[in-house]
């Protein structure tokens, strides 16, 4: 009867604050990472149910001010701490929870060391963009340039017969917001959308096997691979994948970064995104070429990552310039983009002012 009234208690002080009441579950509660603004007050929130947000600098002494430094000192007593805050957060609500509604969400990292994309991670993507002309991935190991890997960075394994990775770098200052607009620039009419999860570096990795990556994964979010398909009227050394990526506002990135321990498989994980409502892709990340475990393998024999940094796994098929007739970004349009158990991303579309 206690836990009854309790309950009760809890349900009526969330609806007073206009929070739904969340569901019980089993195991350490569930939460989201991001950074907010709210006045002129930037800070680390954590997210319980999608809808309340608890000011971590208020809560926990020493918290840093933005999410990527958290994510640098993590320890296993930080996470016991927040395991705790969490589950009391949503047993008793503190006076200073806000509504998500109420505040600005800001990108949950806007300074990785590296934002690296993956080109071609999804094998019915590599089929629409016709950069191979079969949908059997083993075809390729029969090429003698594929079948010896990438020495010194990808060692291919005996039986493999995937493609070798292929990763390209977006500029830091491709990265906005949920809810902020992607801007299409002037002279460029061939903007193109890509829903993408995306790795979050937790500690320094040099040389991770993908056996171990796991450890090195902080958490997950969402970008959109915004691309410019239009290309360069010159041509000159082929694709100009900076031209083609790293335009102001072309990293859309968050809302949340969802902690690895409550995503059990990020390889069992529905994408769809629509486009004013309509479904233009409708996938899951089972059907990665490569794993997020690959991925980090390869990317960390090429360089050393660091806490926050980003890795975007690929897109997968249903890309606007891949359709019988091709369909772009037009101002007014609304871009969205959802992974289950990680979020949603949503932006606007405006032409450059």
């Amino acid at each position: 009867m206690i836990r009854i009234l309790r309950a009760s208690i809890v349900a009526a002080t969330l609806a007073a604050a206009g929070l739904a009441t969340p569901g019980a579950q089993g195991g350490p509660t569930p939460y989201k990472l991001g950074m907010f603004r709210q006045g002129d007050r930037v800070f680390v929130g954590m997210v319980l149910n999608d809808e309340m947000v608890i000011d971590l600098g208020r809560t926990i002494a020493g918290t840093p001010p933005t999410l990527k430094g958290l994510i640098a000192q993590w320890s296993p007593p930080t996470a016991d701490r927040f395991a705790s805050v969490a589950s009391d957060s949503m047993a008793n609500p503190p006076a200073s929870a806000m509504k998500v509604s109420q505040l600005k969400v800001l990108p949950p990292i806007t300074d990785p060391k590296v934002l690296l994309s993956t080109a071609v991670n999804y094998q019915e993507h590599a089929v629409e963009m016709r950069s191979t002309t079969t949908t059997a991935a083993s075809a390729q190991a029969v090429d003698p340039k594929v079948a010896q890997g990438i020495p010194g960075y990808w060692d291919r394994r005996p039986g493999d017969p995937r493609q070798n990775p292929y990763f390209f770098v977006k500029a830091n200052t491709a990265i906005t917001g949920h809810d902020d607009p992607i801007v299409i620039p002037r002279g460029r009419d061939r903007i193109d959308w890509e829903c993408e999860m995306n790795i979050v570096i937790g500690r320094t990795a040099r040389h991770v096997s993908r056996e171990q990556a796991a450890d090195y994964i902080f958490g997950y979010t969402l970008m959109n691979d915004v691309s410019d398909r239009g290309g360069r009227a010159d041509g000159r050394h082929g694709s100009d994948w900076q031209l083609g990526k790293s335009h102001d506002t072309f990293a859309p990135l968050g809302p949340f970064i969802v902690p690895r321990q409550f995503v059990p498989d990020p390889q069992k994980l529905a994408v769809k995104f629509t486009l004013n409502d309509t479904v233009m892709q409708d996938s899951n990340t089972d059907r990665m070429t490569h794993t997020v475990f690959d991925l980090v393998e390869y990317a960390s024999n090429m360089m050393t990552l660091h806490p926050g940094d980003l890795i975007s796994t690929g897109s997968p098929a249903g890309v606007g310039t891949a359709r019988a007739t091709p369909v772009y970004f037009k101002p007014g349009d609304r871009s969205t983009c959802t992974i289950e158990s990680i979020g949603t991303l949503r932006n606007r579309v405006e032409a450059e002012k």
